[in-house]
């Protein structure tokens, strides 16, 4: 009798968990969906908040495992292209176990007050230097601002909700009020300049084939040429679009110059400086080349952000002794008929290191290869943080996307 009580209890908590999780999880799903109603996406949020500063211990354990699997389940679908295919179910176990231990936090006492503040500080927190978990990120695309000092009043008016007598309770929407607006200025695209974004799909197990590279070269080139014949200024190609080491290649990089003469090229490839690799940016304008590097590494993808010997014997077990890459120390920006961009390359474009010291740039070139995760979730949770992005500096990003959708954003 015992163990089927003790059963029920444990399904209950899953359950509950999975429901919680769903609530604070549908933003993405529901973009994916393409379905945007901003009243739905505020009251989904505060919902969620308010399971999250109600539910008990463990039935937090449980959402923060559910939570942890849908924002990230789709980090294991680029397993198979290391090889590591049958092992690829534990990169959402271990998020799922990993958001589940942080969420326990929240769930230490049972003061309102007290998870309001854990709930804060986690929207801070970063583990191994993956920034993608931005709780406040719930309410993107909803009536209710997603700064940290909006969040903070959001979280406030919950307070008053859950802790203040029914007779006042109503002053809970004083907080909201002053978070009600969640629409940046408008930045309209540079008056003189005309950009090309041609949409490319190559599948992630093709790209690097040797045989391969020969017709992606030529199939970038004629997107080049077709650039110029457009009369466009400026074309945009995405990270890794030639997949080579493209410095090291003069006959293609004096081809590259020749054309550049016509148009502004922006490509990724990668870049080798003495005996050290880059993913870079490649700027070609007027016969002159200049270099982006890239300075926030995504962790385990392009650097194991371990101690050295750790990360060689991570690198050598399940990398085949491949080294990180290098990062630069500060981001580029590239100046294109007289008007700055900042440069960014996929992941470090959802990096606040990666808008310091903006000054006056409105603009920001992003250019991704989201093929190692597609088809999944993983784009449309890209172009959320994008958005939040853009909203929190004012700056306008265009977005060159390998294997999922080039967009536009805007604050």
């Amino acid at each position: 009798m015992f163990l089927v009580k003790r059963d029920n209890f444990n399904k209950t908590y899953i359950i509950k968990g999975l429901i919680v999780a769903l609530f604070f999880s549908a933003f993405i799903y529901l973009a994916y969906f393409n379905i945007e109603y901003k009243i739905l996406n505020t009251i989904l949020g505060l919902v969620s908040l308010y399971l999250i500063l109600k539910i008990n211990r463990k039935t937090l354990f449980t959402s923060g495992f559910f939570i942890g699997i849908f924002w990230f389940y789709w980090i294991g679908n680029s397993f198979e292209y290391y090889g590591l295919k049958e092992i690829s179910f534990l990169a959402p176990l271990g998020f799922g176990i990993g958001y589940a231990f942080l969420f326990l936090l929240i769930g230490i006492f049972e003061f309102t007050i007290y998870r309001v503040f854990i709930l804060f500080i986690l929207s801070f927190i970063h583990p191994l230097g993956f920034n993608w978990f931005i709780p406040e990120l719930i309410f993107i695309d909803s009536y209710l601002e997603t700064s940290k000092i909006s969040f903070a009043l959001i979280l406030l008016a919950l307070v008053i909700f859950i802790e203040m007598p029914k007779k006042i309770k109503l002053l809970a929407f004083i907080p909201l009020f002053f978070t009600y607006h969640n629409v940046g200025e408008y930045i309209d695209n540079p008056s003189n300049i005309k950009i090309s974004m041609p949409q490319l799909n190559i599948a992630q197990d093709q790209k690097w084939i040797k045989d391969n590279v020969p017709t992606l070269i030529e199939q970038n080139l004629a997107l080049i040429d077709k650039a110029i014949e457009e009369k466009n200024d400026l074309i945009i190609l995405p990270e890794t679009v030639f997949p080579i080491v493209l410095n090291n290649e003069e006959f293609l990089l004096a081809e590259l110059i020749d054309k550049s003469f016509d148009i502004n090229i922006i490509a990724g490839a990668l870049y080798k400086e003495e005996n050290s690799y880059y993913n870079a940016t490649y700027h070609i304008a007027k016969g002159k080349v200049e270099i982006a590097k890239k300075v926030v590494l995504v962790p385990f993808g392009e650097e194991i952000p371990f101690p050295k010997f750790i990360a060689d014997l991570i690198n050598n077990i399940f990398y085949d002794g491949a080294e990180d890459y290098k990062k630069a120390d500060r981001p580029t920006n590239f100046v294109i008929n007289g008007t700055k961009f900042r440069n960014a390359i996929c992941y470090e474009a959802t990096s606040d290191k990666i808008f310091q010291n903006l000054d006056d740039v409105k603009y920001m070139i992003a250019i991704s290869n989201n093929a190692w995760f597609t088809p999944s979730t993983e784009p449309v949770l890209q172009n959320l943080l994008l958005k939040y992005y853009a909203k929190k500096y004012d700056i306008t990003i265009f977005h060159s996307v390998n294997g999922s959708e080039n967009n536009i954003i805007r604050p």
